[in-house]
């Protein structure tokens, strides 16, 4: 079988048909920087920040949007290639206002980190200052169109991956800004798509889009990232949480991991306040004349296990049925029913999800 080759700063490597020049450039453990890209959604190449050489093209191309032909020969590393990134990356700055020292996402944010990458002060230009009113009605998400740099990852975002069509890109020219609902506040859900999965806070680059509830907590660098399975249905979302001094304080999603593939719902993404509820039980509790007493789980099992045996001993199988919670993972509601078909003899269980 012939295997489709191509020149990369001067080396013959192998990539897959279909693949563009950025996907082949990662296969072959070399990273060309991005701001718009987003996995899994159509390449747009609005940033102009993966710019590379490509031979008999007049102009630098976008890595993330041109293909790979076969013989093609791709550099990536050249004086030209790093002129133009430097260039674009001094634009996106003198549009808007990026003080980072007071932004959200100092430490984690791409712009930035491109900014340290190529030396850019951002004073080159004379700087366009947006006047736009931060928007923080929203119970979830902050909005802060004066650090966005329109690279529409939260637009793919809304349209491919969660497919909610929520967002899009409104108006023209300097006037171009990311609208919801025509353009109405995030807080008017009459007006807008949105189910507030906060997705396109995952993917937003800069901080023009942030968490309301995890503003002020903490930089990237003082928290600890904890990987787990999210505890509101059986799908088993992967997520990472964010914990400083053992609080979370923000909840993300494990990229690439099944079954979510770095997506999560309102829910698991912004519910997780439950777990510091005063009214959380930490403990199994007994009835008795007086009310509920605390117990230990040994106790509470018994006591759980020698009702059942009296109950079935006394009034047959469908005396007793059982509903499985929708936060139990699938496993758990496999174990329930066959709890009940199996040892109980009954097919009284239920879902409470199913209705």
């Amino acid at each position: 079988m012939t295997k489709n080759t191509f020149l990369l700063n001067g080396k013959t490597v192998e990539f897959q048909p279909g693949q563009t020049i950025l996907q082949a450039a990662a296969d072959n453990a070399v990273t060309i920087p991005t701001l718009c890209h987003l996995k899994g959604s159509t390449p747009t190449g609005a940033c102009r920040i993966c710019l590379v050489e490509a031979a008999g093209s007049r102009t630098l191309v976008a890595a993330c949007s041109t293909p790979v032909t076969p013989g093609m020969e791709v550099k990536t590393d050249t004086e030209r290639v790093h002129a133009a990134r430097k260039l674009n990356v001094e634009l996106l700055l003198s549009h808007g206002k990026h003080d980072c020292l007071l932004c959200e996402v100092s430490g984690d944010c791409r712009l930035q980190d491109l900014a340290y990458a190529y030396q850019v002060s951002g004073d080159r230009f004379e700087r366009d200052l947006s006047a736009y009113q931060k928007e923080d009605s929203n119970p979830f998400i902050i909005r802060d169109f004066n650090r966005c740099i329109l690279c529409g990852r939260c637009v793919q975002a809304c349209n491919e991956v969660a497919v909610n069509r929520a967002i899009s890109q409104g108006y023209r020219g300097a006037k171009s800004k990311i609208v919801t609902g025509g353009d109405a506040p995030y807080h008017q859900f009459s007006e807008s798509e949105c189910v507030f999965c906060g997705q396109c806070v995952e993917v937003c680059p800069v901080g023009a889009l942030t968490e309301k509830k995890a503003r002020g907590m903490a930089r990237t660098w003082q928290a600890e990232k904890i990987r787990t399975t999210c505890p509101y249905c059986g799908v088993g979302c992967q997520q990472w949480l964010h914990v400083k001094d053992d609080k979370i304080f923000k909840v993300t999603a494990v990229e690439d991991a099944q079954p979510n593939q770095g997506r999560l719902c309102v829910k698991g993404r912004f519910g997780y306040d439950f777990i510091y509820s005063e009214d959380r039980l930490k403990t199994p509790l007994i009835r008795e004349k007086d009310g509920f007493r605390e117990a230990s789980w040994d106790e509470a099992l018994d006591l759980v296990a020698a009702r059942f045996r009296e109950i079935l001993a006394k009034h047959g199988p469908n005396a007793v049925a059982g509903v499985s919670c929708a936060r139990s993972i699938n496993e758990d509601s496999y174990q329930m029913q066959k709890l009940f078909r199996a040892v109980f003899k009954s097919n009284n269980i239920d879902h409470c999800a199913r209705t």
